[in-house]
């Protein structure tokens, strides 16, 4: 199901006794998200991301502005239409949420008995979605017994089982350590493909959008500061907040790889800056393009940092340097390097 935000506002009070000032959390925001699809929702702590998904999943009304789902207005719903609504949606969690005096498939069956559903197509559904989610031997097992992976299955489990159409999943992996974040990841991705469900992730981690999102939008003080197809925001970032983001996905990699001893994704980081960001797509991240550009136009370059991003259908390469030379000679060398899959920005970056 297609959702369409038109220019929503929230405001809040702040919490303080003696300020009494408005914070606005959501500040004109207007978005499409495509049906069948994986949208990442990325902003820093304090953004207004967590804000923005209370509102488009219903959970508060927006003080002006619209939520669409389909061709339907939902944000202006009674009472009792409201609740017909939220049955085409499910939720998932970062602290999980679920019931520990429950197993894991009473946990699952919560959500369809409180629609009405009778015992036996729980139990049938309960088994199914248990499948699903590859816990079909721990329907019985006590919540206290599982490990964090397990937990998010069983949640992402709950979720599905009333068939939504629309899947919220608000922070879902940052409880989990990295090897099981993929393997969450990995699990969303098979079922949105099987199920056709359109998928709204909340985070602040540039990796989920990287390893599982089709499009994102970047959250930055309420506002959208850059959306559009995931490969454009990481081969061509418009603005600083989404560059920091893409170089902290850098720098956790170079920290991983320390920690194991293995080949990460970094090249090298250093404390000095770049006058230039490149960034490479598909065969370009193996070419030496910056040897054939210094021997083509007789400039020298200093890579200060470098790395690849492994995007589902492709790597995109990203570094930091300087090109340097005769002025004319470095402009032809920079129109050389957009001309051969190259996408070159110029920056005053001062810090990391």
């Amino acid at each position: 199901m297609q959702i369409k935000l038109e220019h929503l506002k929230k405001t809040y009070e702040s919490k303080q006794k003696k300020d009494k000032t408005q914070i606005c959390a959501v500040n004109d925001v207007s978005l499409d998200i495509p049906e069948n699809t994986i949208f990442g929702i990325i902003g820093k702590s304090g953004a207004g991301k967590s804000s923005l998904v209370r509102l488009v999943s219903m959970l508060e009304k927006p003080d002006e502005g619209a939520v669409y789902y389909g061709e339907k207005r939902v944000d202006n719903l009674s009472k009792k239409e409201l609740i017909l609504e939220r049955r085409k949606i499910g939720m998932i969690f970062q602290n999980f949420n679920l019931f520990s005096s429950r197993s894991a498939g009473k946990n699952v069956a919560y959500p369809l008995e409180i629609a009405g559903v009778s015992k036996d197509k729980i139990h049938v559904k309960v088994k199914e979605m248990l499948e699903l989610v590859g816990l079909g031997d721990r329907e019985n097992a006590p919540i206290s017994t599982l490990s964090g992976g397990q937990k998010q299955r069983v949640a992402i489990a709950r979720a599905l089982a009333t068939e939504p159409s629309i899947l919220f999943c608000d922070e879902a992996t940052s409880a989990l350590d990295p090897n099981t974040t993929r393997q969450i990841l990995a699990l969303i991705k098979e079922i949105q493909q099987k199920m056709n469900l359109t998928v709204v992730m909340i985070t602040h981690q540039m990796e989920v959008v990287r390893d599982a999102c089709e499009s994102v939008a970047v959250i930055e003080n309420g506002r959208v500061v850059e959306s559009g197809k995931v490969k454009e925001i990481f081969t061509n970032p418009q603005t600083q907040t989404t560059r920091d983001f893409i170089k902290n996905i850098a720098a956790s990699a170079e920290s991983s790889a320390q920690k194991s001893g293995k080949d990460g994704e970094i090249v090298k980081w250093t404390e000095k800056f770049g006058s230039y960001l490149l960034h490479f797509v598909g065969n370009a991240t193996g070419e030496p393009i910056l040897c054939k550009m210094a021997k083509e136009f007789d400039v020298s370059f200093n890579i200060l940092a470098a790395g690849i991003s492994h995007l589902p259908d492709e790597d995109v390469g990203y570094m930091e340097c300087d090109i340097s030379g005769d002025d004319a000679a470095v402009e032809k060398a920079v129109g050389w390097l957009a001309q051969n899959n190259v996408r070159v920005q110029r920056t005053k970056i001062t810090s990391m």
